[in-house]
């Protein structure tokens, strides 16, 4: 009887493991196939998850997201920016939604320049006149009410952010160090010091709160729109411009809106590929470049070797000198995106380039038709067990904008003014060129490079979201992603880890990282005439999502990145 007791206990105990290990299996198998969010946040990318978790689908995640990346990545994350969103949905709709920031009434074509003329770097980039009007806030709010589940109240939406604002949220190493880093130049505004300023140094694992920006962002909770629009928002916005020198006026606030603009539509070998269209020149110049690209063997071509790296700088160039004079914001500028997407003025371009020698840029011009930036950016996306997909690339442009916060309200002001052409043919802080198509205009919104841009199967069906910070870099980094998922096979997170290359006609080099290239491919292309300049700390940061065999990989960029992957799954 009592091995008979034994023999019980033991088969009883076999099965519970048995029973256990099924389920954990069951779990594992479970895991990555419902949703992914990856942003430059854990604690954002959390609680984009949360929402999916309650029922939520792709458009409330990344709205709950941007929301909560303005309180734990104020360096790039933002309600005082602005941005662009590229969906594909569930039922085959392609999205794309420009919220970027608007030059008020009072602004001006050469209001950066000195008395001599000359481009005044300091008043672009510091002073209250660089601030456009800000647009994340209304964008995010209208893709929720457009296109959100309707499960979920913008009272569930704003609760976390409002909750790490309020309350804290501890500090992870790259934050730490970021607000040390800047620590002299917030000293400079009263408002920004007395958040972002304490008697010691920052350190990972401290508790930052922020009092003034849950105030705001309950604001804009209880009334939406109007909430940051109109009301005590608004008033301390407009008090901060007055009091300051700035040209931010109540009326360009109540009329700001953000406008759905039909998305750059394009086409590589099987893939549809579905990026944002002016303001921004990320998607006509990836789909331009990709209608090059297919005429040569990519696939066989190894990353980064001497012949890949020539021809990718080569059609770079041709993109670039195109960007310069034929692109700006549509509501003021009769952009030829057809000619510059058609796959026969790709093939046109390619009469200008040799493989055999580096085409010298000064000898690259736009193409005839008869009719600048900061690395903090931020990109942030999000895919659904529905087939939702969704990325938003989001700025306030230079590292937290021009480094004053709105007081009382508790929010970086961007500095995107700059991102105009200043003055024709002069670079802006990141050496890009413009001419008369991104000159100042009041209401008018400034050329940007950010490239949110989704890729979809022959099935149509979502399977690839990727977006960069950086810049000028960020089209290029987008590319490079792009061609590594497709031609090589890699999946996005280590395609996101491949040292990149940039170019972008001028200045005439080629930018690389460290490990782009050994000994003998840095002589080659040397003997190829061209420049080579190492870029010590990255081209551009990526984020990005795939779904693949049932399954979604997150990819969070590892360059300046301290804290390891931010992004999340279930």
């Amino acid at each position: 009887m009592k091995n008979n007791y034994k023999t019980f206990i033991k088969n009883f105990i076999y099965l519970l493991l048995c029973i256990l290990v099924t389920w954990q299996a069951w779990e594992v198998s479970r895991d990555n196939r419902n949703g992914a969010v990856s942003s430059t946040s854990k604690i954002a990318s959390d609680v984009g998850i949360d929402m999916l978790k309650k029922g939520g689908n792709a458009f409330d995640a990344i709205a709950a997201t941007g929301f909560a990346l303005a309180v734990t990545s104020p360096a790039n994350g933002n309600i005082g920016g602005g941005g662009f969103l590229v969906a594909h949905t569930a039922s085959g709709e392609s999205v794309s939604l420009d919220f970027r920031e608007k030059a008020p009434k009072l602004a001006y074509e050469k209001m950066f320049l000195n008395d001599n003329g000359e481009y005044d770097r300091t008043i672009a980039l510091e002073s209250h006149k660089s601030s456009g009007v800000p647009g994340t806030v209304n964008g995010l709010l209208k893709i929720l009410n457009d296109y959100g589940s309707g499960n979920l109240s913008l009272q569930e939406i704003l609760a976390p952010a409002i909750d790490y604002a309020e309350n804290g949220f501890v500090l992870n190493k790259t934050t730490a160090r970021s607000f040390n880093y800047y620590r002299d130049q917030f000293n400079g505004d009263e408002g920004t010091k007395r958040i972002f300023v304490k008697e010691q140094e920052w350190k990972q694992g401290d508790i930052i709160i922020q009092k003034d920006l849950a105030k705001t962002l309950k604001r804009i909770s209880a009334s939406g729109n109007a909430g940051f629009y109109d009301g005590e928002t608004a008033n301390l916005i407009v008090k901060e411009m007055n009091d300051n020198g700035g040209l931010i006026s109540k009326q360009d606030l109540l009329d700001y809106d953000s406008a759905y603009r039909e998305p750059v539509i394009g086409t590589y070998k099987d893939y549809k590929i579905i990026s944002m269209g002016p303001p921004s020149s990320g998607g006509v110049l990836i789909v331009q470049m990709l209608n090059m690209l297919e005429n040569f063997d990519v696939e066989s071509m190894k990353r980064n070797s001497t012949e890949f790296v020539h021809l990718l700088t080569e059609i770079q160039r041709l993109a670039y000198a195109d960007r310069a004079t034929h692109l700006g914001d549509p509501d003021f500028w009769d952009n030829p995106i057809a000619m510059l997407t058609s796959k026969e003025y790709a093939k046109e371009r390619l009469d200008l380039i040799s493989m055999k020698n580096a085409t010298p840029s000064i000898e690259i011009a736009h193409g005839s038709w008869n009719n600048k930036e900061s690395v903090e950016t931020t990109h942030y996306s999000v895919m659904d067990k529905a087939g939702n997909v969704a990325g938003i690339t989001t700025t306030i442009n230079l590292s937290y904008g021009n480094k004053k916060v709105v007081d009382g309200a508790g929010f970086f002001l961007n500095n995107e003014m700059d991102d105009f052409s200043s003055k024709p043919g002069v670079g802006n802080a990141f050496g890009l060129i413009g001419f008369d198509a991104n000159a100042i205009q009041p209401f008018k919104r400034p050329l940007s490079s950010m490239s949110p841009t989704v890729v979809v199967n022959n099935t149509d069906k979502g399977m690839l979201t990727v977006g960069a910070a950086g810049g000028s870099r960020i089209i290029t980094a987008v590319l490079q992603t792009i061609i590594s998922v497709l031609d090589h096979d890699l999946t996005v997170d280590k395609a996101i880890d491949t040292p990149r290359t940039h170019s972008q006609w001028l200045p005439d080099q080629i930018f690389y990282e460290k490990d782009s290239f050994n000994e003998k491919t840095i002589k080659e292309l040397q003997e190829l005439n061209h420049t080579l300049k190492l870029v010590e700390y990255g081209i551009a940061r990526a984020h990005g999502i795939q779904l693949k065999n049932g399954k979604f990989i997150t990819a969070s960029d590892k360059r300046g990145e301290l804290d390891g992957n931010q992004a999340s799954t279930y």
